[in-house]
């Protein structure tokens, strides 16, 4: 039985994350997955469950509970007929190629690779949202054929080695190809869920080696799951709010800023330690 004040301390910053995270996601449109991951792998570390697989933990956990974030995220704006199925349909197919190929990836990796991995490409996204410009274009419409056949499995690929949803990627892909920014919002829910659940059934089956934190399925930690669930659900709305009562760009920039330092921090400890 695990002991009950590790399971306390546990609980507590698990709630954090939480609702840090659902804030975070109401007021800057950011997924929670890019902040979960962080966030997770600094308190499993804290609580000593630290070994060559606790990004896998990390990652598995916060594509689970981008199921839920991303189910409720594109029902609630299919009902304001924001979701272009069309473009979601025509990537689908790709997109999960993509994740499946990921979760296998990150099956097989070390914590430090996946971390130094991570690194780059939070740091890259930390860039694009400090500097990128609402009014950049690659092309007039989104791609199709070979364009489409190779593009969609990158997106699937690159956003299970971050253990994000669809946002990171497919917002900016979208809206540098016309998309309006709400619709791409929109859009990339949808893109959330193609990814999250065919890699988070194969993590479901994946043994980790090493100390795990207590009731833990494959790399998927449930209390983790349930509780950051149940904390975003409260939080999220919060977030909204504040977004409607000030200017989120700000706020943006400076978590840019944020997330740049926190890549090159899992970038430094994937290189000395």
């Amino acid at each position: 039985m695990p002991d009950t004040f590790l399971l306390i301390q546990m609980l507590v910053l698990l709630v954090v994350i939480g609702a840090v995270a659902g804030i975070l996601a109401g007021l800057l449109g950011v997924g929670g997955g890019i902040v979960l991951v962080f966030a997770f792998f600094y308190a499993f570390q804290t609580l000593g469950y630290d070994s060559a697989q606790l990004m896998q933990l990390c990652l598995a956990t916060s594509l689970a509970t981008i199921i839920v974030t991303s189910v409720r995220s594109v029902l609630g704006h299919h009902k304001k007929g924001a979701v272009d199925w069309g473009i979601l349909r025509s990537w689908a197919a790709g997109i999960m190629i993509g994740a499946v190929l990921g979760m296998l990836v990150v099956a097989e990796l070390q914590s430090t690779t996946l971390q130094a991995i991570f690194g780059v490409l939070a740091l890259t996204v930390g860039l694009y949202m400090g500097f990128g410009k609402a009014g950049w274009r690659l092309a007039d419409a989104m791609p199709t054929g070979i364009k489409r056949a190779v593009l969609s499995p990158v997106v699937g690929f690159l956003s299970v080695l971050m253990g994000i949803g669809g946002g990171s990627f497919g917002v900016p892909l979208m809206s540098l190809h016309s998309v309006p920014i709400h619709r791409a919002v929109a859009t990339a829910a949808g893109f959330g869920v193609l990814i999250a659940v065919p890699s988070v059934v194969g993590f479901l089956l994946v043994e980790l080696d090493g100390p795990v934190p207590p009731f833990t399925i494959g790399a998927v930690n449930v209390p983790a799951f349930a509780v950051v669930i149940a904390m975003t659900l409260i939080t999220t709305p919060f977030g909204v709010k504040l977004a409607h009562a000030m200017d989120p760009a700000p706020l943006k920039r400076v978590f840019a800023v944020f997330l740049v330092l926190v890549a090159l921090n899992m970038l430094r400890k994937a290189m000395w330690g």
